[in-house]
């Protein structure tokens, strides 16, 4: 089961998101759902930095793949264009962690917080 929790500011931004666990919906190294999920999850990160322009040293993020684990925590104070694009780049990211959840809910969760 992969265990997903997207938090959001108090202005509805995402400011973190984290990732834990494998799916288990089918054997390591042939998981298409895990590795939609970390395409959705990783390209995202990718992009805050090359995209967005956020530099990669102001991003805090963990990986570890054995575990299944990312957690993605963007800067406080971003400025206003660079917070628009992150929006995009995080909300589009949503929609396809949405969309898996909701296709195959007895492998993905999907929770919501505030920081």
């Amino acid at each position: 089961m992969t265990k997903i929790t997207i938090l959001r500011n108090s202005n509805d931004s995402i400011v973190e998101y984290e990732i834990k666990g494998h799916t288990d919906y089918d054997v390591f190294g042939k998981d298409i759902l895990c590795a939609s999920i970390s395409i959705l999850s990783q390209t995202a990160l990718i992009s805050l930095n090359e995209v967005c322009g956020i530099k990669r040293s102001n991003i805090s993020y963990s990986i570890d793949d054995k575990k299944g684990y990312l957690k993605v925590s963007l800067p406080h104070g971003l400025p206003k264009a660079q917070r628009e694009k992150a929006d995009v780049v995080l909300e589009t990211m949503l929609v396809g962690l949405r969309g898996l959840a909701d296709i195959y809910p007895d492998y993905i969760t999907l929770k919501y917080g505030e920081v």
